[in-house]
């Protein structure tokens, strides 16, 4: 049985046994699932993916939050003082991510952080057209995206 699913049931168990089935027990009841799955990891033939693959997706949201939050505050900073520290423009990133559910991913995420707008992506899908507010050293902002956002996406859809 897939781990996953098998997390899951423990978490609608778990929340069943206490009665409640609000998110909070969910979400408990699913924490306590991946541990007791963790310690019973050689009833199900060593280690999986699986656990490996739960780490990097809670890095890749708590680095996201991360970078929202810092970028939020720089956003906001600029908009607030009465000096323009922004440097629009629009860059070229090379795409290291092949598959279309890891380049709407790293498109979103870039999307969604305020001060960076990801425009479109080429007919070869190898190249994310990306406007950022604050490029006062364009390549700088090009490896920060493929050193974070990107890398980290990629390293969780990696088997």
């Amino acid at each position: 049985m897939n781990l996953f699913l098998l997390n899951l049931l423990l978490a609608v168990i778990w929340a069943s046994l206490w009665g409640s089935l609000t998110s909070f027990q969910l979400v408990t009841g699913f924490i306590v699932g991946f541990v007791t799955l963790w310690i019973a990891q050689p009833l199900f033939g060593g280690p999986s993916g699986y656990y490996l693959r739960a780490y990097r997706i809670v890095r890749l949201v708590l680095y996201f939050l991360y970078d929202l939050c810092v970028s939020s505050f720089r956003v906001a900073y600029d908009v607030i003082t009465p000096t323009d520290y922004s440097n629009p423009k629009i860059l070229e990133m090379p795409l290291d991510v092949k598959s279309d559910i890891e380049i709407l991913l790293v498109t979103n995420l870039i999307s969604l952080t305020p001060g960076t707008l990801s425009l479109d992506v080429t007919p070869d899908r190898k190249t994310l057209i990306v406007h950022a507010m604050f490029a006062d050293d364009p390549d700088a902002v090009i490896a920060s995206l493929k050193n974070g956002m990107e890398r980290m996406v990629k390293e969780v859809f990696e088997e």
